[in-house]
């Protein structure tokens, strides 16, 4: 069985990055934090993820802004002008899961702003023969069309973000609908996921690509759509709702990651006794560092 443990880190060029709400409780937007913060700790992230995956005896790499990306983005820059520089960064790290699966049986992928808080092994305690392994974010949305309905005046004036696990979920259920498949959908996060060669291949994410992207602009621009106007100006192009689809219509089993393994450490830092992996959404890695050295990681 071979396995491997990667990650990516992409520095955007400030002139590429596109303006997000800030965190919750602060004024500084999303990405100017994030690039600021990973450029800070990013020595201590990579020592982090190379010790844990030699803890566990398992191949680590991580890839970066080198010559594959630039090539990769200028390929999705000319195809699809559409695309977000942050969008296109995401849809790498799942070309680089196919490129992987061609070489390993089991792959565990973590966004760079996941912390390894354990020596735990993923793979130990996760058999990834029982279906994909990765977060569903289907908690944090309001699933129901008369729920989005009554509350359109809160979110017209306070638009909800395009990455949101809102958008992503109508999104996705949208296309789904248009696709005339089943309509219930997850939302799904990527930024943790263990899968293997033989899920990639049945998942099909690249299958047709040129056509979902169709599909989504259809859904985006159509004048005549059945969703609300402030659920349907948060449509667009991103990864999650893509796999969401796929993960439909290809009919992929699939486990959910609990708490432990998939700690969201969003609106409030803290590391719950017993974690494993911690999902640093709010960027805030100084607060995991001092919680790492106070347990002697």
């Amino acid at each position: 069985m071979t396995r491997i443990i990667y990650s990516l880190y992409i520095d955007i060029p400030d002139n590429e990055l596109d303006w997000q709400p800030p965190f919750y409780g602060e004024d500084e937007p999303k990405n100017s934090k994030a690039k600021r913060l990973f450029k800070d700790y990013e020595n201590w992230i990579k020592q982090r993820h190379i010790e844990y995956a030699k803890a566990c005896n398992i191949e680590y790499r991580l890839y970066e802004y080198d010559s594959d990306y630039i090539k990769y983005k200028k390929m999705f820059n000319e195809k699809y002008p559409m695309i977000t520089s942050y969008n296109i960064v995401n849809f790498y790290k799942i070309h680089l899961l196919y490129k992987l699966a061609k070489q390993y049986d089991e792959i565990l992928y973590i966004d760079f702003d996941v912390i390894p808080v354990s020596n735990k092994n993923f793979f130990d305690y996760w058999d990834l023969s029982n279906g994909v392994a990765i977060l569903t974010n289907r908690k944090h949305i309001d699933t129901s069309y008369s729920g989005i309905l009554s509350d359109k005046a809160r979110l017209l004036k306070n638009p909800i973000s395009n990455r949101s696990p809102t958008a992503k979920y109508w999104n996705a259920r949208a296309m789904l609908v248009e696709a005339n498949a089943s309509g219930i959908n997850d939302v799904y996060n990527t930024g943790i996921v263990g899968i293997t060669a033989k899920q990639l291949n049945q998942l099909d994410y690249w299958g047709n690509f040129d056509s979902t992207l169709a599909l989504m602009t259809e859904l985006k621009n159509d004048e005549f759509s059945m969703y609300p106007e402030h659920i349907q100006r948060i449509f667009g192009w991103d990864n999650e709702t893509i796999w969401s689809y796929k993960m439909s219509i290809n009919k992929v089993e699939k486990q959910w990651l609990n708490e432990k393994w998939h700690h969201f450490m969003d609106k409030w830092n803290y590391v719950p006794k017993g974690t494993n992996l911690v999902h640093v959404i709010n960027k805030e890695f100084g607060y995991v560092r001092e919680w790492c050295e106070k347990n002697n990681l």
